[in-house]
């Protein structure tokens, strides 16, 4: 059985990461605009690199926490495919095999000039200065406002192929990825833990445990366990 799981912000809270904008538009103090659009980049790229080299920092400094290590155990009897609006590595630090990183991922850096050319980062830090292949400033492997999200299809195909869909801390704001729950068939049990069920109505089969991300996948897999 195919296990499509779409996390978003909040299941990394429960780590201690903000990894999207409050409500009041920041994102740790900074508006998101002024750190996360190409134009920014190109207005202050030493501001920029900074912001990203800060958040590597939290991210390496934080722990996977019961919610991603459930759904790692999961693998022992599902076919999981995870796809992830976050840009950590929590998912794989836990164990997760099979991770799509719909926004990239901070761990690595990419060219600023050919998005593809991605390297792992040794350390916490991108330095200015540190050039990709082709000579070009490397920036952080981050999927910045206006930017196409080149992983969509590929999470739209596995949304398709779900036995059952399952979405954690995610308010489904962000497009494209908030679009991705309408590829899974409508005969599919969609299960959706977050402590307030965002507005799905008009999907079939939907099953909604209002509680945070921990709390709600150690119910799930009760759940899935006395199913079978």
């Amino acid at each position: 059985m195919k296990l499509v799981i779409l996390t978003g912000a909040g299941i990394s809270a429960e780590s201690g990461l903000k990894t999207f904008r409050d409500s009041d538009g920041l994102w740790e103090g900074y508006n998101v605009y002024d750190v996360a659009t190409t134009e920014a980049w190109e207005r202050n790229p030493e501001l920029v690199q900074e912001f990203y080299n800060e958040r590597r920092r939290q991210v390496l400094a934080a722990d996977p926490n019961l919610a991603h290590q459930l759904l790692a155990e999961l693998e022992k009897d599902f076919d999981v495919e995870i796809i992830t609006q976050n840009i950590d590595d929590l998912h794989e630090r836990a164990g997760s095999t099979k991770v799509t990183h719909l926004h990239g991922i901070i761990t690595k850096s990419q060219s600023d000039r050919k998005a593809e050319l991605t390297y792992p980062i040794v350390g916490s830090e991108i330095k200015m200065g540190e050039l990709c292949e082709l000579g070009s400033q490397l920036r952080p492997h981050v999927v910045w406002f206006g930017e196409a999200v080149p992983m969509i299809e590929v999470a739209a195909k596995l949304c398709k192929q779900a036995d059952l869909f399952v979405l954690i801390g995610t308010s489904l704001a962000v497009y494209p990825a908030a679009g991705l729950i309408d590829f899974v068939p409508s005969f599919v049990d969609k299960y959706i833990i977050d402590p307030k069920t965002p507005d799905v109505k008009r999907y079939k089969n939907v099953i909604s445990i209002e509680k945070n991300a921990v709390e709600g996948v150690a119910e799930l897999k009760e759940i899935l366990a006395n199913a079978r």
